[in-house]
């Protein structure tokens, strides 16, 4: 490894000490010396351990928790257990002999030092690497004061490499696709990645702990009974089709319907994005009826502990150390990979195809900032159609309008105070009053100003002040900032969900609904302006609850029928999914935060937004963990499974614990022992594939929404 990254230490060297003439027009003389500084490194946990020098294998495979890392061995791998360190050490779960038949007395591990790190690998000794005659021909075994280094990292030769805190990322996409498939195929009972194993359920034997979970034998027969952190068939079921039936908006994730075997069994060909929106999304809403509370509320700790686990315990300080997520994880690395990938036309000459490609586009993006096409806020799509509006529709319309230009407030305010002192302070309708007759009085006021050739009358506002056409323009789709919205009716023939919206509110509610339809009113001299009709849900505590930050919704109950115009301008974007814990008629609320808006231009607005986010969720959970020793696991409404394997093979003494070490026992695995990191790296393996391919399919698409 350090043999190719030697051109980029030199050059990175180079860039610390000398710098590079850089050129800036900004500048008097059109020059300035330039310095440059690798922050830190984004990789997988295989890769970080090429690059840090720090094994990811064995008793002490975290790199954060280094040599006090919690871990045991268990059959077949290495356990990373122990995590009630990390919590008070008056809280209750450190007496319960639940976790692992013990009580945690130990304190949380170290935060060793960039002046400790470099002391330990000042004992690190150089080495032959691989299988050399010097050590019998076989590779050299690390010392006790080694602890888990290999070598010393080759970064260490950037003058200010030693001091950085953080210096190789985790990243969170690939350890939230490992986490999910885990998680998935323990749930659904995926016999190829469930971690709920036979030799799991012998685990927890040994331990003396989940005595209900334990392996028994009936007859000639070993039985393993129905845990209830496992759907049922039925469950199981019920789970695929709520996946098979969510619709997300274009561009927000792939048709995860594609994903759902035929018998509606289980997950299959899940890509980082999807487990990161199954995760984000879905996870906490479809299970949240299939299990019992205490399950769903922490998804239970199993038996599956394995490195990828217990390294989510460090993301949050990462992200202290770091910043957010969205610098730090492999998601526009990846994108932006596959999009210099898309350049090349001529396999022959790659480079200069994906030169030539990143030219070009600079080019377009530079153009569609600029040209006047492009400045317009929302661009209708589909076929026209005209539609007759009845005259409380049309007036309802025109005074929106009216009412939310920026540039009509001050004649708002003003018609507010002529009512004030015609009808009097006392008035109760008033507001009504103003909203009957603003328009014929703004329009008397704009055209007496205008026959006296006032200066502040404007094309605009005498435009304004006139009535629109009776009959309207109408459409089946548009594009608000980028953002495409659909009507409701087309949105039920499609495989994507374009219809929902939200507006916030004068206070602290926002209001959800269904767009109904488009509508462009037309002016005079050409001005038009876009209304989006939308059906509005009521949004009071009987028909929209919020539960751990989950909002869900009452569809049938409507509000507002006589207010429902917005300003295209106005909305955002929502998606709503099955709530199958409330009933038939209920949603849960998903909110979109879009990226990467490129085809309008910033005029300064305020309330309109332009630049988006990248935000890998837009609800935080939070569970109540208060009665976890109270769990029983043990399903009640399944039979216990047989396990076809002879008794006299699949039973073992479970008394004898010689086999179960922790972090105290001074044993040390060769790494060819440990078969866990071996799984993990297999996994990352196909992880790493699969990304290459994500977004071959046509369904698939990145350059729009995110959900991390």
């Amino acid at each position: 490894m350090d043999i190719f990254l030697r051109p980029l230490i030199d050059e990175l060297k180079e860039l610390w000490v000398h710098g590079l003439d850089t050129r800036d027009a900004a500048s008097e003389n059109g020059v300035f010396r330039m310095r440059a500084a690798l922050l830190w490194t984004v990789n997988d946990f295989p890769a970080r351990s090429s690059l840090s020098g720090w094994s990811g294998q064995g008793y002490r495979a975290c790199p954060t928790c280094n040599e006090d890392t919690p871990s045991m061995r268990v059959i077949g791998k290495t356990a990373y257990f122990g995590h009630r360190r990390f919590l008070p050490t008056n809280h209750h779960w450190r007496s319960n002999l639940q976790f692992d038949g013990r009580t945690e007395r130990k304190r949380p591990p170290r935060r060793f030092s960039t002046a400790d790190i470099l002391e330990q690998l000042r004992r690190v000794k150089t080495g032959i690497p691989g299988k050399h005659p010097n050590y019998g021909g076989v590779k050299r075994k690390r010392g006790d004061d080694e602890l888990n280094w290999r070598k010393k990292s080759i970064f260490y030769e950037l003058p200010y490499w030693a001091t950085i805190e953080l210096k190789h990322n985790l990243d969170v996409m690939h350890i939230e696709k490992n986490v999910c498939d885990s998680l998935l195929g323990t749930l659904l009972g995926d016999p190829h990645k469930s971690k709920d194993t036979d030799n799991a359920r012998r685990d927890l034997a040994k331990l003396g702990i989940r005595h209900e979970l334990h392996l028994f034998e009936d007859g000639n027969k070993l039985m393993k009974p129905a845990a209830d952190y496992t759907f049922s068939e039925a469950n199981r079921r019920k789970f695929c089709r709520f996946v098979r039936s969510v619709k997300f908006p274009d561009g927000f994730a792939s048709n995860l319907s594609k994903n759902v075997a035929q018998n509606d069994s289980r997950l299959l060909g899940l890509k980082s994005h999807d487990c990161h929106v199954i995760m984000q999304r879905l996870l906490p809403v479809g299970c949240r009826s299939l299990v019992n509370k205490n399950i769903w509320s922490i998804i239970v700790e199993l038996s599956f502990f394995d490195i990828m686990i217990h390294l989510v315990l460090h993301l949050p300080e990462e992200a202290i150390l770091g910043g957010p997520v969205h610098m730090r994880w492999m998601y526009p690395f990846e994108r932006y990979l596959k999009r210099l990938k898309d350049y090349v036309r001529n396999a022959a000459k790659p480079e200069g195809s994906i030169a030539e490609g990143y030219v070009v586009d600079e080019a377009l993006t530079f153009c569609s900032r600029q040209l006047s096409v492009f400045e317009s806020q929302c661009k209708p799509l589909g076929k026209q159609s005209y539609v007759e509006l009845d005259n409380n529709d049309r007036d309802n319309a025109e005074f929106y309008i009216l009412n939310n230009s920026p540039e009509l407030e001050p004649y708002l305010n003003e018609h507010k105070q002529e009512l004030h002192v015609r009808l009097g302070e006392g008035c109760r309708n008033i507001n009504e009053v103003h909203r009957t007759e603003f328009a014929g009085w703004f329009f008397e006021k704009i055209y007496a100003m205008h026959r006296m050739q006032a200066p502040e009358v404007t094309t605009e506002l005498l435009s304004l002040s006139s009535k629109t056409n009776m009959v309207v323009s109408s459409y089946p789709a548009c594009i608000v900032n980028g953002v495409r919205f659909v009507t409701h009716d087309r949105d039920v023939r499609l495989r994507t969900q374009n219809s929902g919206v939200s507006v916030p509110g004068t206070g602290q509610e926002t209001f959800y609904g269904q767009l109904q339809q488009i509508l462009e009113f037309s002016y005079l001299n050409g001005f038009s302006v876009v209304l989006f009709r939308c059906k509005w849900f009521k949004c009071d505590s009987k028909h929209m609850v919020t539960e751990n930050n989950i909002t869900s919704i009452d569809i049938n109950g409507e509000a507002y029928k006589d207010d429902q115009f917005i300003l295209a301008s106005q909305a955002k974007h929502v998606f709503y999914v099955a709530d199958p814990s409330r009933g038939p008629n209920w949603r849960v609320v998903q909110h979109v935060k879009h990226r990467s808006i490129w085809d309008i231009t910033d005029d300064g607005l305020s309330d309109i937004d332009l630049l988006q986010h990248n935000s890998s969720s837009n609800f935080t959970l939070f569970v109540d963990l208060g009665n976890l020793q109270e769990i029983n696991l043990l399903r009640r409404d399944q039979d216990v499974i047989p396990i076809v394997q002879p008794v006299t093979n699949a039973s073992r003494p479970v008394t004898d614990d010689s086999s179960f070490l922790n972090d105290a026992d001074e044993v040390e695995l060769s790494d060819e022992e440990d078969e866990s990191v071996e799984e993990y790296a297999d996994e990352e393996t196909d992880a790493e594939t699969e990304i290459d391919t994500e977004e071959d399919d046509d369904d698939r698409s990145y350059h729009a929404s995110d959900s991390d």
